[in-house]
């Protein structure tokens, strides 16, 4: 049985989040790990993570939205080697033995040789299993509830927090049909104060993004031909990696990538989850921030280059070397 969290409208919980001992020792508060969302981008939590260990810095609580559920868990379940060895393997070709597309369903992929990749790697651990508390962010298809999976099956709680929509069908867990929790909580800060952490140490991965976000205040018809030309569709796909190689190969080229002149669905997905994510990020870190934030510089690194885990990963541990004073400060200072 699988046992949620609701967050409401109040900020409430709808149950469970009881503030109970963590096993943090009376030397130090209990530090909670955020991990956000990202696609391959979130490889760099892995270096996040090991530069952390690395200096004595483990946590007690550990929630995770999208790729950093899968990451959190894989940490907590104590098989972070193991996804470190399969991230740091993946090549373009070898990814695409993953992406089973399937045009029948409710998704561009089926998931399931993804999710069997995961199983054989987080084992059959159930969240109740671990030795920290752990959660899992989700999204109620329909209603858009907040949902933090905190029971049942590690593997599938990863699963159902990063079925992005339109990519992944949507996982039914527990009565509920569930999606991607970046879709309301990208970089889950409240979660991990919920459950206990007193010290909340976050990793946002989509931080280095420059050029986004702006307001066009002039904009109408259309510029003479040739002035300020967009480049073909194709050509901007190709710039953001393995996807849309993929689809280009394996799909209608101008229903799934579209022409010079109208995008088609796979850029439209991308970047409108780039979009959303993004301002839904800076807006939740704004009203509850975390104590420690680590934002790699991951810009020129696309959503689906998974490819590049190596880069990211060190990426990911550059960016957490810088924070490790501030985090032995505030530390010392709720000790």
């Amino acid at each position: 049985m699988f046992h949620f969290l609701r967050r409401g409208q109040n900020g409430d919980r709808a149950a469970g989040g009881e503030d109970e001992s963590l096993g943090a020792g009376p030397q130090r508060p209990a530090i909670g790990l955020v991990l956000g969302g990202g696609a391959a981008r979130g490889f760099a939590h892995i270096g996040v993570i090991r530069t952390l260990i690395a200096k004595g810095i483990t946590p007690d609580v550990i929630t995770g939205t999208s790729i950093g559920a899968v990451i959190g868990g894989c940490l907590a379940a104590g098989s972070l080697d193991g996804v470190e060895q399969w991230c740091r393997s993946l090549t373009r070709r070898s990814v695409l033995s993953y992406l089973d597309v399937s045009f029948s369903g409710s998704a561009l992929l089926n998931g399931g040789r993804l999710a069997d990749k995961l199983r054989e790697t987080a084992g059959d651990v159930t969240i109740e299993q671990l030795p920290v508390r752990y959660a899992a962010i989700a999204t109620e298809f329909r209603t858009g509830h907040e949902i933090w999976i905190t029971h049942g099956p590690l593997a599938e709680a990863a699963r159902a927090s990063y079925a992005l929509p339109g990519m992944f069908p949507p996982i039914r867990i527990g009565g509920r049909w569930l999606m991607d929790g970046a879709l309301v909580n990208p970089v889950p800060v409240s979660a991990a104060r919920a459950l206990g952490a007193r010290v909340v140490i976050a990793v946002n991965v989509n931080t280095d993004l420059y050029g986004r976000g702006t307001t066009i205040q002039d904009h109408g018809a259309e510029e003479p031909a040739g002035a300020g030309a967009e480049p073909p569709i194709e050509e901007v796909v190709a710039q953001r990696g393995l996807l849309g190689r993929f689809l280009n190969e394996r799909a209608d080229k101008r229903q799934l990538l579209g022409t010079i002149d109208r995008p088609g669905l796979s850029t439209v997905m991308v970047e409108a989850f780039n979009v959303m994510q993004d301002r839904l990020t800076r807006a939740r870190l704004a009203g509850d921030p975390p104590d420690i934030l680590i934002s790699p510089r991951l810009g020129r690194v696309g959503l689906f280059d998974f490819h590049r885990a190596a880069e990211m990963i060190d990426l990911g541990a550059e960016a957490a070397e810088k924070a490790l004073e501030h985090v032995d400060e505030v530390v010392a200072a709720l000790a």
